[in-house]
C-alpha cells in the first residue's frame, strides 16, 4: 500500500505589482432577479378522459394563497393509439454504444424531439438491493416492455452501482434494444443493502470496537439521494414531462443528517420536470418478528423484551417512508408492498397521459429557502387536476444552514465546468524527496480586492474555505486536503486586502505520473466560490540519462517573513515547513503563479539538481537568460554551486537573486541553464515572463 502524506503550509500574502482597477465613478447598476415557476398539470373530466383546449385564462394559480398570473400554457397530447395507426411519430434512434454513455444525449436547440411521447426512465440502484430483489426489479421491467410497452412510450434504462450513474441505454422506442439492455445489468452483492442501523435491530457480530454502522449509513444514504439527484438532472436537458421509476429495496434517511441532499434531490427533480415513481423491490414482506434466516440473531435482552421486534418493523417503516416522500415531493407515486413490481411503471404510464405545461413568474422573488405550497383550479369545478403541490424557494448565501454550506461546497466540487465568481490561478512545482517520492507545493492566487468586498458589508473577518483533489491518470482520487483560513479585515489590513493578491499554499507527496488537480475555494462571508482544474506532469528523474536531472523551477518576486503572513492555514506543522524547499531561514519565497514582474524589484530563482550515486558535492555551474523575439536581452553572471548536497534526496539547491531594472517592460522567455563540467552534461527550462514598470 502506497502511504501518502499531506503537508499544510502556511498562507501568506504576496506582494503583487498589480492591483485592479476599481468601479468607474458615477456609474450606477441595475440588477433585478424573476423566478418563473413550470407545473406539470393533468386534467380530467370525471370519466377520466383529458380535457382538451385549455389556455391560460382557464387556470388559476396562487402561491402559499396570493394569486399569480399565468404565462404559459403549453398542451402536450401523448396518444395511446396502437402503432399501426399513429400519424407523424418517427421511431426514435437506438442509441449505438449504449454501454458508453454517462449522458443522456441532448435535443437539438429550439427543438422538442420527443414532443407528444412519454419518456419514462427505469433507474436501478444496485446499491440498495439485495440480488434476490434485482432479479425480481429486472425481471418486472422486462415483462412490462414486452407486454405493456405502447406506441408512445419511449424508455431507457439507468444504473447506479456504487461509482457513477450508467446510462445503459438511451431513450428508444425499441423493444429489444431496452431487453437487451436489461440483460446486461448483472445480478450481484449490494454494497448499501445490510440493514445496519445500529439499534437493537441489528445482528451481535461480536466485534468490541470499530466504526458504528450508522455512520457509514449517512454517507451511503447520501452517496444513493446524489445519485438519484445526478440521473435527475441528466433528464433535466430534455424539455418533456419525465418519469423516473426508481427500484431499491427500501432508503432510509439517518435522522437529520441527510435532509440537505433529500431536498437538493427532490429540488433537482422538480427543476428538471421529473417526477420520480419509487418501486420497494421486496414486494410484499411477512418477516418473522427477529429476522429471517439471512439475518444474524440481534441477542441480548431485545430478543426477550421485543425491542428488537419493534426496531425491525420501525426500520422497515422508515425506509418506505423515505421512498412515498420521493414521489409525492416530485408529483409520483410510490409503489410499497406489491409483489407485482410492474404495477409501479404502469403507474407512471397511466399518469402520463395528456397533459398542460403551466408557467408562471412568482410574485414573492424572497429567496428564503422555505417551501410554497401552490394551488391550481379550472373554471370547470368537476375536473380533477393533478400536480405538484409546492416547491422550495431558492436560498441567498446568508441564509444558508451548516448542511446547506457543506452541500453547496460538494455541489460545485463535482461540477465539470469550473466556477468563476472568485478569480483564481494555480502553479504547481515538484521537487525530488528520494528516489521514490515528490514533494509537490501548490500555490494558489487570487485577487485580494474580491475578498476585500465583504467589508462593506460590516464583517471583521472572512473565512476562506480551501478544498484540493488530486486524482492519477485513472481518474482515483490519490489525495486531497481542505483548509480554513481566517483572515482578519481591520484597519490596515483590510486596505492591504484590497490592492494585493492572496496566495495560498499547499502540498502533497506523490510518486511519478500524470495527475489532475482540483482547487476549489469559497469566501465563507459571500459564499462567492472559485474552482481551478489543472493537468500535471512529475516525471521520473531516475531515468533521466542524457541531461542533468533537476526540478521544477520557481521564479518569485517577493521573500515574506513568516512573521509577517496576514492568515494562516489552521494545520500548519513544523514538519511541514521543512518539507518544502522554498521555506528556509525563517523565510517564504513566494511563487510568482502569474509570472508577471515589476522590474523595480528583485527577481528570485529556485531549482534543485540531482546527483544520484554522488557521495559529495558535484560543482556545477549554472546561469539565466532573458530572450526577446529570440534575441538575448539579459543573463546573470555564471553562478559555481559546490557546495549544499544533501545527502538523502542528492538534491544540490540553485538560487538566484538578481535586479530587473536594467530590462525594459515587456514580454521575454526566461531560460535557466545548467552545466556539470565534468560529465559535460546540461538542463534546460524555460518559460514565459512579463515585466511591467
Amino acid at each position: 500500500m502506497r502511504t501518502f502524506t499531506v503537508f499544510t503550509l502556511v498562507a501568506v500574502i504576496a506582494l503583487g505589482q498589480q492591483t485592479q482597477a476599481p468601479a468607474p465613478a458615477g456609474v450606477t447598476t441595475f440588477k433585478t432577479t424573476r423566478q418563473l415557476v413550470v407545473e406539470i398539470v393533468t386534467v380530467k373530466d370525471k370519466a377520466g378522459n383529458p380535457i382538451l383546449g385549455l389556455t391560460s385564462k382557464d387556470f388559476v394559480v396562487s402561491e402559499n394563497g396570493k394569486p399569480q398570473t399565468v404565462s404559459y400554457v403549453e398542451f402536450e397530447k401523448v396518444d395511446d393509439t396502437p402503432d399501426t395507426t399513429v400519424v407523424d411519430r418517427p421511431e426514435v434512434p437506438v442509441n449505438v454504444d449504449p454501454m458508453t454513455r454517462h449522458q443522456i444525449a441532448p435535443e437539438p436547440t429550439g427543438t422538442m424531439k420527443y414532443r407528444d411521447r412519454r419518456l419514462m426512465a427505469l433507474y436501478f440502484d444496485m446499491t440498495a438491493m439485495p440480488p434476490q430483489d434485482q432479479a425480481r426489479a429486472l425481471s418486472a421491467a422486462r415483462k412490462f416492455i414486452h407486454e405493456k410497452m405502447s406506441g408512445p412510450d419511449v424508455m431507457a434504462v439507468l444504473q447506479f452501482e456504487g461509482a457513477a450513474v450508467k446510462v445503459v441505454q438511451d431513450f428508444t422506442t425499441d423493444k429489444d434494444s431496452l431487453d437487451a439492455a436489461l440483460l446486461k445489468l448483472i445480478v450481484g452483492d449490494a454494497v448499501g443493502a445490510d440493514g445496519a442501523f445500529g439499534d437493537d435491530s441489528d445482528a451481535d457480530t461480536g466485534t468490541a470496537f470499530g466504526q458504528d454502522d450508522g455512520e457509514f449509513n449517512i454517507f451511503t444514504t447520501d452517496r444513493q439521494l446524489a445519485a438519484l439527484e445526478t440521473a435527475v438532472k441528466m433528464l433535466g436537458t430534455l424539455a418533456e414531462k419525465k418519469a423516473l421509476i426508481y427500484f431499491a429495496s427500501g432508503l432510509r434517511l439517518n435522522g437529520i443528517d441527510n435532509q440537505a441532499q433529500m431536498r437538493g434531490t427532490t429540488n433537482a427533480a422538480i427543476r428538471a420536470n421529473v417526477s420520480i415513481y419509487t418501486v420497494d423491490a421486496r414486494g410484499l414482506e411477512a418477516s418473522a418478528p427477529l429476522g429471517d434466516a439471512s439475518k444474524g440473531n440481534s441477542g441480548g435482552v431485545g430478543m426477550y423484551s421485543g425491542t428488537s421486534q419493534l426496531a425491525n418493523a420501525t426500520n422497515f417503516q422508515k425506509s418506505q417512508d423515505t421512498m412515498y416522500a420521493l414521489a409525492s415531493d416530485t408529483g409520483g407515486k410510490a409503489l410499497l408492498d406489491n409483489n407485482d413490481l410492474g404495477m409501479g411503471i404502469q403507474q407512471a404510464q397511466k399518469a402520463m397521459s395528456s397533459y398542460y405545461i403551466v408557467s408562471y413568474y412568482t410574485t414573492d422573488e424572497t429567496l428564503d429557502g422555505k417551501f410554497r405550497r401552490i394551488k391550481i383550479t379550472v373554471k370547470d369545478e368537476s375536473a380533477k387536476l393533478d400536480y405538484r403541490v409546492g416547491y422550495y424557494a431558492g436560498k441567498v448565501f446568508g441564509k444558508f444552514t451548516v448542511a446547506d454550506k457543506e452541500r453547496q461546497l460538494e455541489d460545485a466540487f463535482m461540477l465539470g465546468d469550473p466556477m468563476t465568481e472568485l478569480t483564481m490561478n494555480m502553479e504547481v512545482n515538484y521537487f525530488q524527496l528520494n528516489r521514490a517520492e515528490y514533494f509537490v507545493p501548490v500555490a494558489v492566487k487570487m485577487p485580494g480586492s474580491e475578498l476585500a468586498l465583504a467589508r462593506r458589508g460590516g464583517a471583521e473577518h472572512t473565512v476562506i474555505t480551501f478544498m484540493t483533489e488530486i486524482k492519477d491518470e485513472f481518474g482515483m482520487t490519490v489525495q486531497n486536503v481542505r483548509d480554513i483560513v481566517d483572515m482578519k479585515l481591520s484597519g490596515e489590513t483590510a486596505a492591504q486586502l484590497a490592492k494585493r493578491p492572496i496566495q495560498y499554499d499547499t502540498g502533497f507527496t506523490l510518486l511519478p505520473g500524470t495527475y489532475t488537480i482540483k482547487t476549489l475555494a469559497r469566501d465563507d462571508e459571500t459564499g462567492h466560490i472559485g474552482t481551478y482544474i489543472n493537468k500535471f506532469v512529475i516525471p521520473n528523474l531516475n531515468k533521466e540519462e542524457k541531461h542533468i536531472p533537476i526540478s521544477s523551477v520557481v521564479l518569485s518576486g517577493q521573500r515574506s517573513e513568516m512573521k509577517d503572513s496576514l492568515f494562516n492555514a489552521k494545520d500548519k506543522t513544523k514538519q511541514a515547513l521543512e518539507a518544502n524547499p522554498l521555506y528556509a531561514d525563517g523565510q517564504k519565497l513566494v511563487p510568482s503563479v502569474t509570472r508577471v514582474f515589476s522590474a523595480s524589484r528583485d527577481m528570485y530563482v529556485y531549482l534543485q539538481a540531482y546527483e544520484r550515486g554522488a557521495e559529495k558535492t558535484q560543482p556545477l555551474v549554472a546561469y539565466v537568460t532573458f530572450y526577446r523575439k529570440q534575441v538575448k536581452a539579459f543573463e546573470t553572471p555564471p553562478l559555481p554551486v559546490t557546495e549544499g548536497l544533501d545527502m538523502k534526496s542528492k538534491a544540490l539547491p540553485l538560487r538566484f537573486a538578481f535586479a530587473l531594472n536594467k530590462l525594459p517592460p515587456g514580454k521575454y522567455d526566461c531560460q535557466v541553464s545548467v552545466i556539470d563540467p565534468t560529465t559535460q552534461k546540461v538542463a534546460f527550462w524555460q518559460a514565459p515572463v512579463v515585466l511591467v514598470p
